[in-house]
């Protein structure tokens, strides 16, 4: 074992755990905030064009988080493998899985490319009979579909770097997408600087735009920069046994985090009974709660390869400090977003050029839905702890508990007995149950790993 593997290898599971934590999770907290910001100018951006364009962006969110949520499940799989493999020393592993993750990553490519460009239109009619929305919205999502091997290839170069402790190239690649991006959606939505006008067209060509540089950097940083996983592609062979272990994880969180954009897609078609600008209040609650939930995000993913790396090297005490941690940390920043969407609503709202409409229905919404934030950040900790334990299904139980059997039951039915206002009440209230499935589960899998590792 050469000392160029063996260093990153010590800070994992040598390093005090609150240093190595944030160390690992702050540059990965920094760039998820930069995303999160470049989410919400987007939006602000399209508010400009008129309500119906930030419409049909809001009714094309659950695509879009579905093409995370394949990434982003699949990453978590590689994750939790190439991080378990450095942690017990099995390099010829962690390098067949870190060539088949861009594999997979690229196999997820084609299938959203193919959506975007057959399916777009198709999708946007089954929602709304607005011509207007219809049209706003094919040729976004078409643009963001078919250039989407930015994204797959960018997240899945992330988590490679992540897994070996290198979090700092993955602020840069990050970031640099997303600044890209926030530079670029005024350019080309209005036509500035000699570009062409190109209205929505051109808030998702920034999106692409940003993906496919950011791509090109983790790529690069793979490369040239992380001597820990070496990527051989000239004699590449998928590896059966090498995937199957991948969606093991994988898979749980796919479905997991797919279930949110059906829970979304659900959500809009009770909300556009009421109105569109119902269906508007919501994709715009989703925009500003990323910034709230983002360093959560990054939180996760400096805490998973730590945790996955110390079980592989059975060493319990810094598995159980680092979860606790993570909880605390997650927590006190759901409770400073709480505060916010409770005193600022209205301003919250107006920076989307909010209508007099949308603040009647914003403003209570924003505020009832927020309550939900005092038991998500532990919610969310939980759920990436079973996934680097290798329990991703415990992650999907609860998730299928709170977003379909409890959030759209709920709307669907206050809706139907009391109106618009009980709507938002299901999310804080699947939310208690949420904590209460996890809980229970979270004991229930440290009797079964953590506790036979000793102390």
């Amino acid at each position: 074992m050469s000392e160029q593997i063996t260093s990153p290898q010590n800070k994992m599971g040598a390093m005090p755990v609150g240093k190595l934590l944030f160390s690992m999770s702050l540059p990965m907290i920094i760039s998820m905030l930069v995303q999160a910001m470049y989410n919400i100018i987007d939006s602000i951006f399209v508010a400009q064009i008129g309500e119906d364009a930030l419409t049909a962006v809001s009714l094309a969110f659950p695509v879009q988080n579905l093409m995370i949520a394949v990434s982003a499940g699949t990453c978590v799989g590689v994750n939790a493998l190439l991080s378990r493999s450095l942690g017990e020393k099995n390099q010829k592993t962690a390098d067949q899985t870190a060539e088949n993750g861009l594999f997979l990553a690229f196999l997820s490519y084609l299938a959203f490319c193919l959506f975007g460009l057959f399916g777009a239109g198709v999708f946007f009619q089954s929602q709304t009979s607005n011509t207007n929305i219809v049209e706003y919205g094919t040729q976004y999502l078409f643009i963001c579909c078919t250039f989407s091997f930015g994204i797959f290839l960018e997240m899945m170069n992330e988590r490679i770097l992540q897994s070996t402790g290198r979090t700092f190239y993955s602020m840069i690649t990050q970031g640099t997408g997303a600044i890209i991006n926030i530079i670029l959606d005024p350019i080309l939505i209005f036509g500035l600087l000699g570009a062409p006008k190109m209205g929505i067209r051109g808030a998702a060509a920034a999106t692409v735009i940003g993906q496919i540089v950011a791509m090109l950097l983790s790529l690069y940083f793979n490369s040239c920069k992380n001597p820990d996983v070496h990527m051989h592609f000239r004699n590449f062979r998928p590896q059966g046994p090498i995937i199957r272990t991948i969606y093991q994880v994988g898979v749980p969180s796919i479905i997991m985090q797919s279930i949110s954009s059906v829970m979304t897609f659900g959500m809009n078609k009770i909300l556009i009974m009421f109105s569109e600008t119902a269906v508007s209040v919501f994709g715009v609650y989703f925009k500003l709660q990323s910034f709230i939930f983002m360093p959560i995000f990054g939180l996760n993913n400096g805490m998973i390869p730590i945790i996955a790396y110390n079980y592989g090297a059975r060493q319990k005490k810094r598995i159980i400090g680092t979860i606790k941690l993570s909880i605390l940390t997650a927590v006190s920043i759901m409770l400073v977003g709480l505060v916010i969407f409770q005193i600022f609503p209205e301003k919250l709202l107006m920076l989307f050029n909010a209508s007099e409409h949308m603040l009647e229905i914003g403003i209570p919404a924003l505020r009832i839905i927020s309550l939900s934030f005092l038991f998500a950040g532990f919610c969310i900790i939980v759920g990436s702890v079973f996934q680097a334990l290798g329990n991703g299904m415990y992650s999907l139980i609860t998730s299928v508990a709170r977003q379909l059997v409890c959030i759209l039951p709920m709307a669907f039915l206050f809706a139907k007995l009391f109106g618009l206002n009980a709507v938002w009440f299901s999310i804080p209230l699947a939310e208690i149950m949420s904590v209460t499935l996890s809980s229970i589960l979270l004991k229930r899998i440290y009797v079964k790993k953590l506790k036979p590792l000793g102390d």
